[in-house]
């Protein structure tokens, strides 16, 4: 490790632009896409602003770590999905629900009722081709203009990434799961 000097001016100048909603992306095979989201969902939750999460993978059932805190203080979650297609017992059945979880997600973000709407693992039934990258994009490009929304997931298309305006690859330099170890409740949940 080299030790620095800590800067003893500010590094960069306050920009000048206007305050709006932003779209930010969360992507990569690294760990902490969705933890990041959630984490500034509970930021936001704290200014007292009014936050919306969707998960496209997880069941409506599913009782995760997230799930049990995120009810405790009042941030609605909901699960619109099957599960990884891997658990999956009707793959067609998973697109159909991506579709109608899209449309709840749609309507929340084009609302304009969050600060925040976050779209977590929405990438997968993007890559997946269970729903339509024109609507999203059009949603993004027409939400009112406070309305920020963060989006999860591995291999975000292209198109999306271009689109944001804060964009965050995770790479994994090392995981626990690749030398053995399983998934640990309160960690990987």
């Amino acid at each position: 490790m080299q030790i620095e000097t800590p800067p003893s001016e500010k590094p960069y100048e306050k920009p000048e632009g206007e305050r709006r909603g932003l779209v930010i992306v969360n992507t990569g095979d690294g760990k902490g896409k969705s933890t990041a989201a959630f984490g500034l969902a509970l930021r936001a939750h704290g200014r007292g602003k009014a936050v919306k999460i969707f998960q496209f993978m997880k069941v409506p059932s599913a009782r995760f770590g997230e799930h049990r805190m995120f009810e405790q203080i009042g941030i609605p979650i909901e699960g619109l999905g099957d599960g990884f297609s891997w658990k999956s017992q009707d793959l067609e059945r998973s697109a159909q629900l991506a579709r109608e979880g899209w449309e709840k997600a749609r309507a929340a973000i084009l609302s304009g009722a969050h600060f925040l709407v976050v779209l977590d693992e929405i990438t997968y039934p993007l890559i997946y081709g269970w729903l339509p990258l024109d609507g999203v994009l059009e949603t993004l490009r027409t939400r009112p203009k406070e309305v920020h929304v963060v989006l999860t997931g591995r291999r975000c298309p292209p198109e999306i990434v271009e689109l944001a305006d804060t964009v965050t690859e995770m790479q994994m330099v090392k995981h626990a799961f690749k030398a053995g170890i399983p998934a640990q409740r309160g960690i990987e949940d």
